[in-house]
């Protein structure tokens, strides 16, 4: 079977370098890179060298200079330090990777300030690692060496922040490119520190945004590895973030959540109480929520409605899933069959589940099944099969009262950042215009694009879903 989950292209829109500040060029600092390179060595006051690299010489030929070379062609990336240095070189490498014309770093010294700068004074400068992270992705999109600026970015979003709790700009830009590069393993260890701290003082470039497309992306990685556990935590998480308006991204969660929930447990499961009421009325609009009504034992249906719909799920590039889904039906209308009879022949079990005259078909399924404990079962040589009323149970631990107070109170102290985030995104002029676009068409059918959500393509763009 081939996999059910497309591959992405990786559409980085040209990297904007960060505002420049409101205070005019200082006087005293040559506007030649010789007099910054002398000014980088010698400061040690590392806030006064990043309010000096923010205000060098005119903002219309700043990146030009930051990204030149020496007289002579010398680098002055090789005249500096990575640890002692970090400052510096985090204004002239980004300004190197995005000034076209500019002189390409060795990837070399790429790798290594990434796996050794110093995280204290990246940190004066958020808005900066941003642009040195996308201009890493361009760098390695333009040499055709994916796994090179993955490896970079995770090492950068490795040291940058405090811990791998805090949500950064880097996390959606990171997960990006794994997902449009299938390097599913290599966001795997990102992915397993959950996000428990949003910090708008320490990253002030975190957009609302960042948050959905990485959790997306995180979900559509996990997916692809079949650990559908973790990729129904992750759409979950997109599809209850506060909004004040449904996004495009959202909406997409919300029926990937629906076809892994019914892959994973054989029916879905209720939206998030906190979910946006208009996100849940579009999702019952759409036919993924038709598809639990016959799952998982009325297969001839649920062909039915896949057949009629396949338009519409090959419009949304769920294709994939939707097979996947559909392979997964026997084994859970079998599953079902085990809370009723306690013996039945492969072929009572091949007619209940819609598998009738397919008995070699069956019996491999029930087979598969004792072998990975999906059953408690046994198969007798004529073909009966005995099913244990008594699974063995798991033992759980369960909360004290302390913790879940200490879960809820930190998850409504995220939730409100979040809303924040939110309500700024929604005061700006770009959002007003596009909530009223959305409120204009009503969000009239699945798939509705949006540009800024969906890593730069739109659900009905390349996110070709080949089975």
């Amino acid at each position: 079977m081939n996999d059910p989950l497309p591959t992405p292209p990786l559409q980085t829109a040209a990297a904007e370098p960060p505002p420049p500040p409101d205070d005019p060029p200082a006087s005293d600092v040559s506007n030649s890179l010789e007099g910054l390179l002398v000014q980088i060595t010698s400061q040690d006051d590392y806030e006064i060298l990043n309010h000096m690299l923010r205000i060098f010489a005119p903002i219309e030929v700043r990146e030009t200079i930051l990204g030149s070379l020496l007289p002579g062609g010398a680098d002055p990336l090789q005249a500096l330090d990575v640890k002692r240095n970090t400052l510096g070189i985090l204004y002239l490498l980004s300004a190197r990777l995005q000034v076209n014309a500019a002189a390409a770093p060795p990837p070399q010294f790429i790798e290594a300030f990434c796996q050794d700068f110093d995280p204290e004074q990246a940190r004066l400068a958020p808005e900066r690692v941003t642009f040195l992270a996308k201009g890493i992705l361009q760098l390695g999109q333009q040499a055709n060496e994916a796994i090179f600026s993955v490896k970079a970015l995770a090492d950068l979003l490795v040291r940058f922040p405090p811990s791998l709790h805090y949500l950064t700009p880097l996390h959606a830009l990171f997960m990006t490119a794994c997902v449009a590069n299938r390097l599913f393993a290599s966001a795997t260890p990102i992915l397993s520190e959950s996000i428990t701290e949003i910090d708008i003082a320490l990253f002030p470039d975190l957009h609302y945004t960042d948050n959905l497309v990485y959790h997306y992306a995180g979900g559509f990685a996990y997916a692809a590895l079949n650990q559908w556990e973790e990729a129904e935590e992750f759409f979950e998480i997109v599809v209850g973030a506060p909004a004040q308006v449904p996004s495009a991204i959202q909406l997409e969660a919300g029926k990937k959540l629906i076809l892994v929930q019914l892959i994973k447990d054989g029916k879905s499961a209720a939206l998030p109480r906190y979910t946006n009421p208009n996100l849940q009325r579009l999702l019952k609009n759409t036919p993924y929520f038709g598809l639990n009504r016959h799952y998982p034992q009325q297969q001839a249906q649920l062909r039915i409605l896949i057949e009629k719909e396949k338009e519409t799920f090959e419009k949304d590039q769920n294709i994939g899933l939707v097979k996947l889904m559909l392979e997964h039906a026997p084994r859970w209308a079998i599953k079902k069959l085990t809370g009723t009879y306690l013996t039945l022949s492969i072929p009572e079990i091949g007619k209940a589940i819609s598998m009738e005259g397919q008995d070699e078909a069956v019996q491999r399924i029930i087979l598969s099944m004792i072998e990975k404990g999906e059953i408690d079962a046994w198969l007798s040589m004529d073909g009966i099969v005995t099913f244990n009323d008594s699974p063995p149970t798991v033992p759980t631990r369960i909360l004290t009262r302390t913790e879940i107070d200490v879960a809820l109170k930190e998850a409504q102290r995220q939730a409100a950042i979040l809303s924040a985030l939110e309500r700024e995104i929604g005061k700006s002029r770009d959002f007003l215009v596009k909530a009223a676009r959305v409120k204009d068409n009503d969000w009239v059918g699945p798939g509705v694009p949006d540009e800024d959500l969906m890593f730069g393509v739109t659900p009905s763009g390349s996110w070709a879903e080949d089975a």
